[in-house]
């Protein structure tokens, strides 16, 4: 059974590493055709920054597969044999958060070469060293005491039931909504500054688009991002009470006040269609299929890992070996996330208008430096919005012939 998994793993790899090389070559021969959607200099930047990105990838990939051989090899019944506690719960705490530290650890130097590095070269992270560790800190401390009472829940439904991926399932689940509801608190208390919109005129008019959907929030925000990266984004964050407009200060500094509805007029698009229902839909079927594998593995795969099937056993593998199943799931996944960024766009531009959207998403893309063309291999394993040329396509534009300077110096009146 191990060798199944063994080999599944290394399908992931060569799939994973073919689609980067894939990548590379087409973006270094789609850099020498003429720009679009970018201005010539940024065309540039984005290519090479795309490129860097999968080179990156590569070698993380090549690291990982190391570590998996590592792990499957000895690591793991090296851990096991020096982790030595009678408690249950007590020890699939230990473990499971030991074998995510090492993995951490082991993978800061890819994180550190990002942030400080390929991120800084291409002017998007303002991260200092001090900001990194404060938050790094404070990620390790909600990590080890939430993630330490999830292990701990989890390791006693797996200890107490029969069935107990079915019941694991329905846990595991409930605490993904619970965080999606506190993400915006919870970013606000420890993380983000998170301060009501200054410009008073444009919070009127948000709200004015939130009241015409129907859109109930508990406010509009501003975020201090820029603190950390300098790329554009918005969203909607929380569940319920919880929900508010999160503007990145980035995007409220670059885009005039129609874009900036046209791109929450987009985002109100996914609501109007339920998509945020439909996404937790998905989610929870995926993760059900995870836990009814994982939790009916025979005995034989513990024993070649040299293992007990306990609780902190189940969890370690299910850590190990659940990136395969995301990665060959994913196409189907995107392929929805892609359907569902299109009507999206429509929604979003009769809010507003079209040209109002296609302002904002050429601003966005310049800015954020996405290079606007991908290998078909690439788009259908990991694009979950379609590509610019093809939103645009649906928009009506052409982007052989979008005017960059019309779009990047108009002014337009916001009419009601």
């Amino acid at each position: 059974m191990l060798e199944i998994f063994v080999i599944a793993y290394c399908l992931y790899f060569a799939f994973n590493t073919y689609t980067s090389f894939m990548q590379i070559g087409y973006v270094k021969d789609a850099k020498k055709l003429k720009p679009i959607i970018l201005d010539s200099r940024k065309y540039e930047e984005a290519a090479n920054y795309s490129i860097e990105k999968e080179k990156m990838a590569i070698v993380s990939s090549f690291y990982d597969f190391i570590l998996f051989i590592l792990w499957i090899g000895f690591g793991l019944s090296f851990l096991d044999s020096i982790i030595q506690i009678d408690s249950m719960l007590l020890k699939a705490v230990v473990f499971v958060n030991s074998f995510i530290i090492i993995n951490w650890v082991l993978g800061l130097p890819f994180e550190l070469y990002s942030t400080f590095k390929l991120n800084k070269k291409y002017g998007f992270s303002n991260m200092t060293p001090s900001l990194f560790i404060k938050d790094t800190i404070k990620t390790a401390l909600l990590f080890l005491i939430f993630g330490s009472l999830v292990i701990a829940g989890i390791s006693f439904i797996i200890n107490s039931f029969a069935m107990w991926w079915i019941w694991g399932f329905a846990f595991i689940f409930s605490i993904i909504i619970l965080i999606n509801m506190l993400y915006p608190v919870i970013r606000d208390k420890m993380f983000d500054k998170f301060e009501k919109l200054k410009d008073e005129e444009l919070e009127k008019k948000i709200e004015n688009l939130l009241d015409e959907v129907g859109f109930k929030s508990s406010g509009v925000f501003s975020v201090d991002a820029s603190k950390r990266d300098n790329r554009l984004n918005a969203y909607f964050g929380g569940l319920g009470a919880t929900k508010r407009v999160v503007l990145f200060d980035t995007l409220v500094e670059k885009l005039t006040h129609n874009e900036l509805l046209a791109v929450l007029g987009h985002e109100l698009g996914h609501f109007k269609n339920g998509d945020i229902i439909k996404n937790i839909g998905i989610m929870g079927v995926v993760m059900f299929v995870f836990f009814a594998i994982f939790g009916n593995l025979p005995e034989e795969l513990f024993l070649g890992l040299k293992l007990h099937s306990e609780p902190y056993a189940i969890i370690a593998v299910f850590l190990i070996f659940s990136p395969i199943l995301s990665f060959f799931l994913m196409p189907l996944i995107s392929l929805i996330s892609r359907h569902n960024e299109y009507a999206a766009d429509e929604f979003g531009s009769n809010l507003a208008t079209k040209e109002d959207l296609v302002s904002a998403l050429l601003k966005l893309a310049n800015e954020n430096k996405s290079f606007p063309l991908s290998h078909p291999l690439y788009i259908f394993f990991y694009y979950s919005h379609p590509p610019l040329v093809e939103r645009f396509k649906e928009l009506g534009y052409d982007v052989n012939n979008l005017d960059l300077n019309k779009f990047n110096n108009k002014e337009f009146d916001y009419v009601r």
